[in-house]
């Protein structure tokens, strides 16, 4: 199958982001988690390219709901590998970012306060999300379940922040709060930026 998707690529070493991150836990989240996602992503694409070539009936409700998951999956685990960095590295919001986070949040505190109440809060397995809506030039916070649930279509996603517990449990066990908390030194504003900037507002 042409076009497969692939296991997005780290900008840095497994053992970079300690003691944010181990090296075990952050090995464990990238090669099996999300390399599980892409798999799944290319099977079902495999799947629904076979079904057309043989005209056989799929069970499509379910294929596309399963594809949905897992594709968003790998998305949003690309994006979060995006939005860590080594301390030190990790820049600030551009002026632009910054400007928008206070006119949408009051400030820089404030987003951070409530981004950290949506990650925290995030029931089961799911996401915290700052994301853009570019028709009405508008930041908000997505709270999102699973990896495809509470998502506002079209808005760009600026900066994510993974709470499913494969991705602290190694190092945090049960304390999602103090894994929130200690993202913020270890957020790659960069990649924000950029993101942003790129957002034809």
């Amino acid at each position: 199958m042409a076009n497969t998707y692939t296991l997005p690529k780290l900008s840095y070493s497994y053992n970079a982001l300690e003691p944010f991150l181990s090296e075990e836990q952050l090995k464990i989240h990238h090669t099996k988690h999300n390399q599980a996602y892409v798999d799944a992503t290319n099977a079902l694409l495999g799947k629904l390219d076979e079904s057309r070539k043989t005209k056989t009936e799929i069970d499509m409700k379910s294929t596309l709901k399963s594809l949905s998951f897992n594709l968003s999956g790998n998305i949003l685990h690309e994006k979060f590998w995006e939005n860590i960095a080594p301390k030190g590295k990790t820049g600030k919001p551009s002026n632009a970012l910054k400007k928008a986070i206070e006119k949408d949040f009051e400030s820089i505190e404030q987003f951070k306060k409530e981004f950290s109440t949506a990650a925290k809060t995030t029931e089961g397995s799911g996401w915290a999300a700052l994301a853009y809506c570019k028709k009405h030039d508008k930041l908000l916070i997505m709270q999102i379940e699973k990896h495809n649930v509470n998502i506002y279509p079209m808005f760009q996603l600026l900066l994510v922040l993974d709470v499913w517990e494969h991705a602290y449990y190694l190092d945090y066990k049960n304390d999602r709060a103090k894994y929130v908390d200690t993202f913020w030194d270890y957020s790659d504003w960069n990649a924000a930026n950029k993101r942003f900037g790129g957002s034809e507002k």
